[in-house]
Parts: C-alpha cells; sequence; structure tokens
C-alpha cells in the first residue's frame, strides 16, 4: 500500500520561545518573509515548483530560519531578482530589512 506524502510540518518546531516570537513580527512576519521566499524562487517565467509549494517549504520554519533564507552570509540582504517589480519588489525591499533585523536580534539574544 503506497504512503502519502507526510507533513514535515508537524515535527519541525515552527514557533520561537515567547516573547522572541511576538518581538520578531509573530504571523505577519512568517507571512512576509514566505511569500518574498517563494516571489524570489519562482519567477513569472515558471519553475518546476510551484509557488504554493515553496511558499510553504519557507513557511514550516521559525523566523530566525526563514530569515536566513533573504539574506547574505554576511547578513546583509540579498540582492532582490531583477523579476520582481513594482509591490513585489517593495515587499522584498521591506523582507530583506526585517530579516537582517531578525538575524541581528537574534545573535543578541542567543537564538539560533
Amino acid at each position: 500500500m503506497p504512503i502519502g506524502r507526510v507533513n514535515a510540518a508537524k515535527f519541525i518546531g515552527r514557533l520561537l520561545p515567547e516573547p522572541h516570537e511576538t518581538d520578531f513580527g509573530g504571523e505577519e512576519a512568517h507571512n512576509l518573509l514566505a511569500t518574498v521566499h517563494a516571489d524570489w524562487a519562482c519567477p513569472p517565467s515558471g519553475h518546476s515548483i510551484s509557488w504554493s509549494d515553496c511558499y510553504a517549504s519557507a513557511d514550516q520554519l521559525p523566523l530566525t530560519r526563514k530569515a536566513d533564507l533573504l539574506l547574505e552570509p554576511n547578513g546583509e540582504p540579498s540582492p532582490i531578482p531583477a523579476h520582481l517589480v513594482g509591490e513585489a519588489r517593495e515587499r522584498a525591499v521591506r523582507a530583506g530589512a526585517h530579516a537582517a533585523w531578525i538575524r541581528r536580534e537574534a545573535h543578541r539574544r542567543g537564538l539560533h
């Protein structure tokens, strides 16, 4: 009998301990960072993975790991892909700045 997909999100701690989760932006920040990750990974020309799957793969991560998806190794925001324009580009700029802040603050607080 074939086994269906297993939702790994059940087994991954998505939320940081309080007050960190709330301080870092809570559900609104989860949505912003996962949305921008999916926008970056799935250009309008198409991609082998759907936008919703890219979003879901990022959404299962805690905010500190989600932030890392949008950052360079030095903690600065990654360059925004050229295919993001208008509102999507503005959202990416906001997300990059917020991700960099989360990473700095997480290090200051001793979170990894």
